[in-house]
């Protein structure tokens, strides 16, 4: 049995850079094929543009493909996001499944507080976290135990695999553009100058984080023009 707090996110391939955006969109004002390597001071400022006036097709002519490691219910938040994506998961009828089970670092806020819409979170207290971790290495445990118990007696994966917790990890593929990835990272992570602010759930925010560092890093340009025009996809 493994237990972890953390998210796996890997770029498998890319075919990402500032570069993309710009050839893309100066098919409109030049026409036929303008010169893919040949940059310009005023790119950043096309970029901007872009952004800022919701422009968002050029966007889409740069692509990233991660392999991504999570629980169950952040796989699940994940896969709402199908403009622009595509995906494969691993599958519980054609493999045995692993027993590596999330639960919550210690730092984890664990309460609710507030009404639906104007809440947040804050820390639990002794009880809850000494009470959240034994239950869940408790619960995964067992359900683990049993899904082994099952696969012995000849039960189907498709059947056994019914008794495990949605806190189990699960592996997949995902492919997206740039445009479609600004927008999954406005919705899953938390940015107070965002124009639009979300409140996602901590553990999908710690894999857009580090979606967002690819972002950034092989479209620096991309990005903060993302970010200087509140975060919004065009």
């Amino acid at each position: 049995m493994e237990f972890r707090s953390d998210m796996t996110v890997h770029l498998i391939k890319h075919a990402a850079e500032d570069a993309d955006v710009v050839f893309a969109a100066r098919v409109s004002t030049q026409g036929g094929m303008s010169r893919y390597n040949e940059s310009s001071k005023g790119d950043a400022g096309l970029i901007n543009f872009l952004m800022r006036d919701r422009h968002g097709s050029p966007f889409e002519h740069a692509n990233f493909t991660f392999y991504i490691e999570a629980p169950i219910f952040v796989v699940r938040e994940f896969m709402r996001h199908r403009a622009g994506w595509s995906y494969n998961e691993e599958s519980g009828r054609y493999k045995e499944l692993a027993p590596v089970f999330y639960k919550p670092a210690d730092g984890r806020p664990l309460r609710q507080v507030g009404k639906p819409g104007a809440y947040k979170y804050v820390a639990g207290d002794y009880k809850q976290k000494v009470t959240i971790k034994g239950d869940i290495e408790r619960i995964s445990t067992e359900a683990y135990t049993t899904y082994k118990r099952l696969l012995d007696m000849d039960v189907a994966r498709e059947v056994a695999r019914m008794v495990l917790p949605v806190n189990l990890y699960t592996s997949f593929y995902a492919t997206c553009n740039a445009r479609s990835l600004m927008h999954f990272l406005s919705l899953r992570t938390h940015d107070e100058s965002s124009t639009f602010p979300s409140f996602p759930q901590r553990e999908i925010e710690m894999v857009a984080e580090k979606m967002e560092d690819y972002l950034h890093y092989y479209m620096p340009e991309t990005w903060r023009a993302f970010q200087r025009n509140g975060r919004v996809a065009p």
